[in-house]
């Protein structure tokens, strides 16, 4: 089979794995949802007079918006190692693999924890990523462009980085930070939704109108933009911390760099899953206000940042 028609077929693969994994996640997250509510005792959230009970809004949104997160977490190596096709090493075969696997050991004992497994997935673009819910059993995965193209101490770098995203719990504290801000957005989508349905569309009923649910879905939206840039904005925090990590366990100079060497690259689309893109090394680029919902800085920014000694 011709190399293209390969690379198609895996990549189709791929996708559908990736649709599969998010249904089954949503299915989940429904399922321990209810079963939470449940326990929990919580009842309608609306009080059958044309208000709403806030305790039971305030319960239900945290329970939908917490166990989405981190039920996500929880799954977030299995996913990965789905979504990108990534090879778990677990006996080296070739030269580079033994030095990947040395490398990491060394960089994570340095660090302070446990040894993460280390993974190659399929992708012409430089990137490399790091997830788990557990600090001390981690996965760290490089592309196969990067051990093309790459040389050994910018690889090195780059794995220092991933290394520093899993000593500083990063993984953890935006599953946190997402689960806050979507505990919020559903809140206020539904307080708004049922003032809309009640003050606009004059609803008098006991229960939510059709101006309730549209109004609803609408203010998800809205909300939900501004809440992903503000994850967003802490994602991107997260990166320079990672890159201060790096600095420190193997110099600023190689991590710089390794920098250089993935801003020559940033042509290469970023071949990472959605879900996967802020814990990868190289986020892509976006201008103007699609900025704001970047998940890296500009690779100048962070480059300056190590240069100056200011790791934030």
């Amino acid at each position: 089979m011709p190399d293209e028609l390969i690379f198609l077929y895996t990549g189709t693969t791929q996708n559908m794995m990736r649709i599969l994994l998010f249904l089954a996640t949503n299915i989940a997250v429904v399922l321990v949802a209810s079963i939470t509510l449940s326990l929990l005792g919580v009842g309608n959230i609306h009080n059958g007079q044309g208000g709403m009970n806030l305790q039971a809004l305030l319960i239900f949104c945290a329970v939908i918006g917490f166990a989405g997160s981190f039920i996500s977490l929880f799954l977030s190596k299995w996913m990965a190692k789905r979504g990108t096709g990534a090879r778990v090493i677990e006996q080296p075969q070739t030269q580079q693999e033994q030095w990947l696997v040395k490398t990491v050991e060394e960089l994570a004992r340095n660090a302070g924890i446990g040894m993460p497994e280390v993974a190659i997935f399929p992708s012409r673009a430089p990137n490399a990523f790091a997830t788990g819910w557990n600090r001390n059993a981690s996965l760290v995965a490089v592309s196969e462009g990067m051990l093309q193209r790459f040389s050994q101490a910018e690889i090195k770098a780059v794995m220092a980085h991933e290394i520093g995203h899993v000593a500083n719990g990063d993984m953890i504290t935006l599953t946190l930070i997402q689960g806050v801000v979507n505990t919020f957005v559903m809140f206020f989508a539904r307080i708004i939704g049922n003032f809309v349905d009640r003050a606009v569309f004059r609803n008098e009923g006991s229960g939510p109108g059709i101006g309730y649910f549209v109004a609803t879905i609408f203010a998800e939206m809205v909300l939900g933009i501004l809440a992903s840039i503000i994850v967003m904005w802490f994602s991107r925090q997260r990166e320079f911390r990672a890159d201060a990590a790096s600095a420190q366990l193997v110099g600023a100079g190689s991590m710089i760099a390794a920098l250089e060497r993935l801003k020559a690259e940033q042509g290469i689309p970023v071949e990472l899953p959605g879900e996967m893109t802020a814990f990868g090394i190289n986020g892509g680029l976006k201008h103007g206000l699609a900025g704001l919902l970047m998940s890296h800085p500009p690779l100048d920014e962070r480059i300056a940042a190590l240069k100056a000694g200011n790791y934030r």
